[in-house]
């Protein structure tokens, strides 16, 4: 059995890919348990040898990622090119940390007796990726995983199974072991079944999901039930407070790159641009000319910064948050509700708590303009949100945004800095509904190791009974 992703532009077969079925699940978990002794006992320079191996297959199959996230998901062409980008620089990350699982000899009180703190690889680890960075998030899944001495399965996304496909087909060329890396894809209204299978399967230890939060709840919930430890890393509703002293041209570029960058389908994509009364209106002048030239086309031309949005749910969705804030007094600068996927960059002035707007994420090419009385106002309305994963203040003074990054609630804070911004070493993940853990160097290997206390006695034991 197959199922077909549509291309949101056009509707024709964008990709097919095998409709697996709950019942296909313990073949898929067995054999990626099978194969996980082999290599976690691999020595970390033969692991980093195979992932910078991976790292050169993506590169090499650029056209092919290019034409799959263009036909899956509307994307542009210098969108999937940094995707892959940045995708490669995580494995190329992950090899870099193979030697770098270290722990440590702890003093013990007992007399003789050596005390070591070991990380040591988990077993199979379930990596649930999205479609809208879908090579970034796809490696971003197993790539440390991975390195850690892990064995992996990818649930790919039904919006870009083609896409996530490649992922695998690159890391199956550089050399894994058989059964080390695993694909699962599946037609959209069996997605439910095939996950929880997945997720209850006794070789599967712990999970990652980047997604919504609505959905990252759901597979909490059902991975509690067998205290299997969960990463997720879910939705966003990323505020940009600019202040009175702010450089006004830096945070005019910043926002619009942070509003509409993939048509602002990111997680730390600028949702609400906080400013402060003083410069509200000479901002929000410049914010809506700046946003009025960025053009929206068909992606495969390559002849516009924006191209299309993901499917007609998010058009529904956009159009319902502008018409929701137009009715309730918001002004809106440039753009307006669309007909189609090709929807336009717009910006809503005035936006007010009673908006859904405020609070809603939108996922797609809209943001809200805040207008806040001061500072502590302005850290007031960043933090009047459930979400918390991506923020960004602008000041001229570098002491006073430092200051006011600590007083917002964010897994993620950049001062004079987009609220889109992401690097392979850093820790990367939110707070409240944006969720908990974190991907990215160091804290990655915390996330997919398990830390065993470990102890060798070099003396005599003396014991009370």
């Amino acid at each position: 059995m197959e199922f077909q992703r549509k291309n949101p532009l056009t509707g024709e077969t964008a990709s097919t890919a095998i409709a697996m079925k709950a019942g296909d699940i313990p073949a898929v978990a067995e054999r990626a348990a099978a194969a996980f002794p082999e290599w976690a006992a691999m020595g970390p320079n033969a692991r980093r040898a195979v992932l910078m191996k991976a790292a050169a297959a993506l590169e090499a199959k650029a056209d092919d990622f290019i034409e799959a996230m263009m036909g899956e998901i509307g994307a542009t062409e210098g969108w999937a090119r940094f995707n892959l980008m940045l995708a490669a620089s995580m494995v190329r990350e992950a090899a870099a940390i193979t030697t770098q699982i270290s722990g440590e000899v702890i003093p013990s009180d007992k007399p003789g007796c050596l005390a070591m703190a070991l990380k040591e690889p988990v077993g199979v680890i379930l990596g649930i990726a999205p479609w809208n960075a879908p090579i970034i998030l796809g490696v971003r899944a197993i790539a440390v995983p991975l390195a850690c001495g892990n064995s992996v399965i990818l649930k790919a996304s039904e919006s870009c199974p083609r896409t996530h496909e490649l992922i695998i087909e690159a890391f199956a060329e550089a050399g894994f072991p058989e059964g080390v890396v695993n694909a699962v894809t599946n037609a959209p209204e069996d997605a439910a079944e095939v996950v929880g299978a997945l997720i209850d399967h006794p070789a599967v230890k712990r999970i990652n999901f980047t997604g919504s939060t609505a959905v990252g709840k759901i597979i909490a919930k059902r991975a509690a039930e067998h205290l299997k430890p969960v990463l997720l890393e879910l939705g966003g509703k990323a505020p940009l407070i600019v202040l009175e002293d702010a450089d006004l041209d830096e945070a005019v570029k910043a926002a619009a790159f942070g509003a509409f960058m993939n048509q602002g389908q990111i997680c730390m994509s600028t949702e609400r641009i906080i400013v402060v009364d003083a410069v509200a209106d000479e901002f929000v002048k410049k914010f809506a000319e700046k946003a009025k030239s960025l053009e929206t086309g068909d992606p495969r031309e390559g002849k516009t910064p924006l191209g299309a949005v993901v499917d007609q749910k998010t058009v529904d969705n956009v159009n319902a948050l502008i018409e929701d804030a137009s009715s309730k007094g918001a002004r809106i600068l440039t753009g307006g509700a669309a007909e189609n996927v090709l929807m336009p960059a717009t910006v809503v002035d005035g936006v007010t708590a009673e908006m859904n707007i405020y609070r809603d994420e939108s996922f797609g090419p809209v943001v809200g303009v805040i207008r806040a009385k001061d500072e502590a106002d302005a850290i007031r309305l960043a933090n009047d949100s459930e979400y918390g994963l991506s923020a960004a203040v602008f000041t001229r003074d570098t002491a006073r945004g430092l200051k006011v990054a600590r007083k917002i609630h964010s897994g993620i804070c950049h001062v004079n800095g987009p609220t889109v911004h992401d690097e392979a070493q850093m820790p990367f993940g939110g707070v409240g509904a944006s969720g908990y853990g974190r991907f990215g160097g160091k804290a990655g290997i915390d996330s997919f190791t398990e830390l065993r206390w470990v102890t060798i006695e070099t003396e005599a034991g003396h014991f009370p009974i």
